[in-house]
């Protein structure tokens, strides 16, 4: 987001900002006792904090906030150094070079961290200001309770493992990615992981749950290597149909000029292409299969694991068998309470609905029946002009033998079309 966009942002969040006698009164350096002061720090900590989360940023530039952030006219906060000297004193900004690096080893780890608390005991307010990248901890902590967020939506094991590049992508940037996984490392949520395999493969494994991430072990390298080449036949795929597509474009081009020998050209390439598409998407599906079967034997395992936990939960408390199946039968009443009263609702009729006012609206669905009916025409000749357009393509390629007829089991009947979006499939072999 430009500055612009920022001090527009502003004037919503501080109505008299653009009053004369108040800025200058919050641009003032700060002085005497923190007791005199502390309304104007907390005045600006709140807004650089309100604006940052606003543009989606944890990782600022102090020279930027200063500078481009609150200028107004030339003139800029004169206490902003200070401001930002007692959030970095206060824990709430951590200097880049501070944060502990989570793809090395641990030591390397300790070591950054002491350094880092050796600097911060000699940091001035200047030295801040010359920082060229600085991030706040609070909005740190958001961004990796996103991330964790959103592989929960699209996992339901305890933990999770994605590539290193994926893991920055969700993260914002590569500087993000080294924050969110240098936090989640020291929570215990998080962990690196490599292996090589003809070349590096980076990865991360994030604990999904309230527990500490569990140790890397062999499964999760194989696992790692498995969604590496997932990404990299699925990029395979992409690439494929952008030049499926191309070369189709190509050849109805050609095919409008007149130069059907280039149109020959094109529509092998296309042909070509479905067939490396079929390939491409079979390997694709076998390792998916893989994944999957990975995933439930995780499942199974927690499953497992939870029941034998029960078994010895019921043992040592010394319950008998009589008395689990007691419970049993109670919550199998409970639920058929709970059913018979949902079925009574369901059944009983809609007070307050009187039968003119159904006919009104159903004669409101008939009048918009009969407003899509009159536009029919209009749609039925545009697409009669569409399927004649592609009849004529199909006919002219048929003549040059350029489409042969699909074999069973060839890419057509079995994934449909190459396409990278579902709305663009129906219409792309129909084309060709």
């Amino acid at each position: 987001m430009d500055s612009k966009s920022v001090r527009e942002f502003i004037r919503k969040e501080v109505p008299d900002w653009d009053d004369e006698l108040m800025a200058t009164a919050r641009f003032k350096a700060f002085s005497g006792q923190r007791s005199d002061w502390e309304p104007k720090f907390h005045f600006w900590k709140d807004l650089i904090i309100k604006i940052s989360r606003h543009v989606g940023l944890f990782v600022i530039s102090p020279s930027q906030v200063k500078n481009e952030w609150f200028n107004r006219g030339g003139l800029t906060p004169l206490c902003l150094d200070h401001v930002l000297f007692v959030m970095y004193n206060e824990g709430e900004i951590t200097r880049i070079s501070d944060v502990a690096d989570p793809y090395s080893g641990r030591m390397s780890q300790l070591f950054r961290k002491v350094k880092g608390l050796m600097n911060r005991s000699t940091m001035t307010s200047e030295g801040i200001l010359l920082e060229d990248r600085v991030i706040l901890t609070t909005l740190l902590k958001e961004r990796a309770d996103e991330v964790v967020k959103f592989l929960s939506e699209s996992h339901w094991t305890l933990s999770c493992i994605v590539t290193r590049k994926k893991f920055e992508s969700m993260c914002g940037g590569q500087e993000e990615a080294h924050a969110v996984l240098s936090y989640l490392s020291g929570c215990g949520k998080g962990q690196y992981l490599s292996t090589y395999k003809k070349e590096l493969i980076e990865g991360i494994k994030v604990s999904l749950s309230s527990a500490v991430v569990s140790s890397v072990s062999s499964l999760d390298f194989d696992t790692l290597h498995l969604i590496w080449t997932q990404e990299k036949l699925q990029q395979q795929l992409d690439m494929i149909d952008r030049r499926w597509e191309k070369s189709r474009q190509s050849a109805l081009v050609s095919l409008k000029s007149g130069n059907k020998k280039l149109a020959l050209r094109h529509a092998r390439e296309m042909k070509l292409g479905t067939e490396n598409r079929e390939k491409c998407t079979s390997l694709l599906n076998r390792v998916e299969e893989v994944l999957s079967v990975i995933a439930n034997a995780e499942s199974t395992k927690k499953v497992t694991e939870a029941i034998q936990i029960g078994a010895r939960a019921i043992k040592e408390n010394k319950i008998s068998v009589e008395e689990v199946q007691l419970c049993l039968e109670e919550l199998d009443e409970s639920i058929d309470s709970q059913k018979q009263v949902e079925m009574a609702l369901e059944s009983a009729p809609c007070s307050g609905i009187e039968d003119e006012d159904i006919e009104e609206e159903f004669r409101k669905l008939e009048l918009e029946v009969g407003n899509e009916n009159l536009k029919d025409p209009i749609c039925e000749a545009a697409v009669s002009d569409t399927t004649g357009s592609d009849e004529s393509l199909t006919e002219a390629l048929s003549n040059l033998k350029l489409v042969d007829a699909a074999p069973e089991g060839s890419a057509i009947q079995k994934f449909g079309v190459p396409a990278k979006n579902k709305d663009s499939n129906s219409s792309m072999f129909e084309a060709a």
